[in-house]
């Protein structure tokens, strides 16, 4: 078969598609992956056709609005409202570029952000698969995942869906109706949004999530045509060869803490003063991550070190604990490390790992970003790193993770799905 994967976002958003693409390739498909020109490297050195498809994720990110967008934090409409005005400046560009790359295809596989390849798929008249990483299938055991976590009945829980659901249509429904008639030759979709009838394609679409069973376990009230497929890891770390001056660095004491907050700038930070006083009251020796967010690098004391990038898989386990944003993929990579993790959201779903998190044990409460400090990020260093429990609950953990096979069972879904439509 022919496959296209289309993925909107960052950096860690795409890894785990580049995953699910090299599986699907391993078990004998053609795998196309439509994503941002910024990554066309990562795609192709991986095996992987690639398409291009605008915009650049650095720059909306850094963008006025994209700015608004996460300084949105755990506010749902405003986080779905900050969706919406970033879409309304590329999405004709976006729309034009999905539907191009998903020509000559038997098959569409779209992440979150990439729901427009939907469409198409309904053009082409091809099975389109709807691939995340968070839980966001409609259920009475948890709100969606950015609506408020209130101590109320799964009534409340399973309307939140339905209103995330309403709310995101309700915004994007004339814009999306008005390319689905002009550009695809598509009736538009009524007042109550794709999903309103049970027979539906939108219902009935196969749903793939990207994340394990044993951090969020699957619901009693979903359907069986969604899956709960575990982790789509991308194992980089294989035969990877770090930089002397980081082996000496890790080599120099104990296993240090990782700090990195991705595509994330801490907003009205000194974040790297902040983090240095944190691992200077601690005693920690402490790993920078770069990235997007704000981490300079430069005069660091003996006991921190910089980089710009290094595979998770190989890095995390030799951490002594891990401070992130709670991204899904950084997330995933630090539990399957079997290491302690400090969540400090920004929004979105980070909040939501973040609770999950601090659930199973496997770290301190979450401390949102608007709230960091030096000394609340010191107590966390200092908590994940004593607490034998903790220690011990996120081992555990890591071992029931490292023992999935997630991209197997994506790819076992959809050949299932192709071969009978169930």
């Amino acid at each position: 078969m022919h496959i296209t994967i289309v993925c909107v976002g960052s950096r860690g958003d795409a890894q785990p598609f580049v995953a699910l693409g090299m599986g699907l390739r391993a078990a004998g498909h053609d795998v196309r992956v439509a994503t941002h020109s910024i990554f066309e490297s990562f795609v192709r050195e991986h095996g992987l056709d690639f398409a291009a498809i605008e915009p650049n994720p650095v720059e909306l990110l850094n963008s006025e609005l994209g700015q608004q967008w996460i300084g949105s934090g755990s506010n749902p409409i405003r986080f779905v409202r900050g969706i919406f005005d970033i879409a309304a400046q590329v999405l004709e560009q976006l729309a034009a570029d999905i539907e191009r790359a998903c020509q000559n295809t038997d098959a569409i596989v779209f992440s979150t952000f990439g729901i427009l390849a939907y469409h198409v798929a309904e053009k082409l008249n091809i099975p389109a698969f709807s691939a995340e990483l968070q839980p966001t299938h409609p259920t009475s055991a948890f709100p969606a995942i950015v609506a408020p976590r209130l101590p109320l009945s799964g009534i409340y829980n399973r309307a939140s869906h339905a209103l995330m659901r309403q709310t995101t249509w309700q915004m994007s429904r004339r814009a999306i109706n008005r390319w689905r008639v002009e550009s695809l030759g598509l009736p538009p979709i009524g007042l109550r949004g794709p999903y309103a009838s049970a027979n539906s394609r939108a219902h009935t679409m196969p749903v793939l999530f990207g994340y394990s069973p044993s951090v969020v376990p699957r619901p009693p009230d979903w359907p069986s045509w969604v899956h709960v497929c575990g982790y789509w890891f991308l194992n980089e770390g294989e035969g990877w060869h770090p930089p002397a001056d980081l082996q000496a660095f890790l080599e120099a004491g104990p296993p240090p803490v990782y700090i990195g907050f991705g595509s994330m700038a801490l907003q009205g930070h000194d974040p790297q003063r902040l983090i240095l006083d944190a691992l200077a009251q601690t005693g920690q020796r402490g790993l920078l991550l770069r990235g997007w967010g704000g981490l300079s690098g430069a005069v660091l004391p003996d006991n921190a070190f910089a980089i710009d990038a290094a595979p998770h898989d190989w890095l995390f386990p030799r951490m002594a604990a891990v401070v992130h944003h709670g991204g899904a993929g950084t997330t995933a990579a630090g539990l399957r490390a079997g290491k302690p993790t400090i969540i400090c959201p920004f929004f979105a779903d980070q909040p939501f790992w973040g609770q999950r998190v601090y659930e199973l044990g496997g770290g301190p409460r979450p401390i949102s970003q608007k709230r960091l400090t030096a000394d609340n990020l010191a107590a966390a260093i200092r908590m994940t790193t004593s607490d034998e429990n903790m220690k011990a609950r996120a081992s555990a953990l890591g071992e029931h993770i490292r023992a999935e096979y997630g991209v197997a069972n994506a790819v076992n879904a959809i050949e299932s799905y192709m071969k009978t439509g169930d």
